[in-house]
């Protein structure tokens, strides 16, 4: 089969690699989109490379070239002899992550019993730690993995099944977390009266709209965003405020709209080193920060130091951990993939680049990820 193979550093080829086979509880999915994340361009730049040996250190591209590729809409192609609830034809979203439960254990470890599957003790990504990812031809995963899609959703659209996920994930996070200003409108806590998000991405993007149109958030919401194109999204999508950091100072502006007061949660979801230096003069002292963003290269980590003399509580989630279904799916693609059939969530809008070919991956990541007009990518097989 046909594979997007990134051979060394900024440098991928289209390939003929081995067609994948399945085991008895596996499915093969024919893949029909594939979106194109940050994380593939800190791994494609050579900025991250998850794929490590027994002792933890990266092992070279050129050394055991990788298919990247982790948000994945497909059909089912062939499905296993033990596989009962899925059948050729049937359109999926795929959950990428090897787990205790996709791979069958009869204990799950701590981690996966808690539904942090991310953590689990056992986990492997398919086009993130080294295990081949969607942009082929076709993949074989545990049938758990794939998530019947029930509509007739665009494939393209469906993959964004994925990072949703993940936006999900990471908003469950700080919905438990014990802070002083609280999401939960059940909490005793006192109630979040203002949001700062720094970067509209896909990811800022999906956070605006999560919290409006899903958690029901009816408060103060900021945007600081410096595309004018994004922070247009962002007021369609409910922002009361955007800000355009290189037009006035962010820190200014969200004193101006919080009297003085600096924000009680603020999602930083734009992966800048730079926005980790203002985060102490955007924030109230014990508000919560969503460390959502990865990336932050280049940032001396006494950056840090004025944001813990303010107390805030910090939440890291990574990935779209969320415990399992009774058939064993993972929770939270589902519940991301019914938003989005369901419109909830409105992810046509953040797709502005779609390609055709496994060749133009090469083009996209170089180039494209760092344009002006560009929100998301998909490549549709």
């Amino acid at each position: 089969m046909r594979a997007g193979v990134l051979c060394d550093v900024e440098r991928m080829e289209v390939r003929e690699v081995p067609a994948p086979v399945g085991g008895p509880h596996e499915v093969i999915v024919r893949v029909s989109a594939v979106g194109l994340c940050g994380t593939d361009a800190h791994i494609f730049a050579g900025h991250a490379n998850y794929n490590t040996d027994e002792y933890g250190q990266p092992i070279p591209f050129h050394v055991d070239p990788q298919i990247l590729g982790h948000e994945i809409s497909g059909s089912i192609e062939e499905v296993g002899s033990a596989v009962r609830d899925l059948k050729p034809g049937d359109r999926v979203v795929v959950d990428q992550g090897l787990n205790c439960n996709s791979r069958r254990r009869e204990t799950l470890c701590e981690y996966c019993r808690t539904g942090d599957s991310h953590q689990c003790e056992f986990y492997a990504e398919h086009g993130i730690t080294g295990l081949p990812g969607g942009l082929a031809e076709f993949l074989s995963v545990p049938a758990v993995n794939a998530i019947p899609i029930r509509s007739g959703l665009d494939f393209t659209e469906a993959a964004m099944a994925e990072p949703l996920g993940c936006v999900i994930h990471a908003t469950d996070s700080v919905l438990r977390a014990q802070s002083r200003y609280s999401l939960n409108g059940k909490s005793t806590s006192r109630q979040v009266d203002s949001v700062l998000v720094c970067g509209a991405g896909p990811a800022g993007l999906m956070f605006v709209q999560y919290l409006r149109r899903v958690l029901g958030y009816d408060r103060l919401l900021l945007v600081s965003e410096p595309n004018a194109d994004k922070r247009d999204l962002c007021l369609q999508f409910g922002a009361d405020h955007v800000i355009d950091p290189g037009d006035r100072d962010a820190v200014e502006a969200v004193h101006d709209f919080t009297d003085g007061k600096g924000v009680d949660y603020l999602v930083e979801a734009s992966g800048a080193g730079r926005v980790l230096a203002f985060i102490p003069g955007l924030i109230r002292k014990q508000a919560t920060v969503l460390l959502y963003g990865h990336g932050h290269a280049g940032v001396d980590l006494s950056v840090l130091n004025n944001l813990m003399f303010r107390e805030p509580t910090l939440v890291t989630p990574v990935g779209a951990s969320g415990g399992f279904e009774s058939d064993g799916r993972p929770s939270a693609y589902l519940r991301a993939l019914n938003l989005i059939e369901e419109h909830r969530i409105d992810v046509a809008p953040l797709i502005t680049h779609r390609y055709t070919a496994l060749e133009s991956v090469q083009n996209a990541l170089a180039n494209d990820i760092h344009t002006p007009g560009y929100i998301k990518g998909v490549v549709a097989l």
